[in-house]
């Protein structure tokens, strides 16, 4: 290989770089002529005056619902699958896939038992 085999990617990057530097330098030099004032500045909500904080606040029950839900979700798009690749793999080693899948749920069983022990699901604390 010689250095002309890699004459296309130097230049590549070259422009690469260039279009990046370019249109950053561009948009600081456009965006110093807008002027900023505070009606600019505040956000636009359907004409209304914004009231109150950003972003609600949220509690951290329903982040731990979040998660349980994605926990139990993502056991149940890991079983169907799993059920259709072994469906002709069951005549031969039955005993086997049925021991492992239930082991996969015993688990997630202790991992739903232990959320409720914890409280996760109680809503009135």
């Amino acid at each position: 290989m010689t250095i002309k085999d890699y004459l296309p990617i130097l230049l590549q990057v070259i422009v690469a770089i260039g279009f990046a530097a370019s249109a950053l330098i561009f948009s600081v030099i456009l965006g110093r002529a807008g002027r900023r004032n505070p009606t600019k500045d505040t956000a636009y909500e359907c004409g209304m005056v914004p009231q109150g904080e950003a972003q609600p606040r949220f509690s951290v029950k329903f982040y731990l619902v979040a998660m349980l839900f994605i926990l139990f979700d993502i056991e149940v798009v890991f079983m169907y699958p799993w059920a259709v690749v072994y469906r002709d793999f069951i005549v031969n080693n039955g005993p086997l896939i049925f021991w492992s899948m239930l082991s996969f749920v015993a688990l997630i069983t202790v991992g739903y038992v232990y959320a409720i022990m914890k409280g996760v699901l109680e809503w009135k604390r």
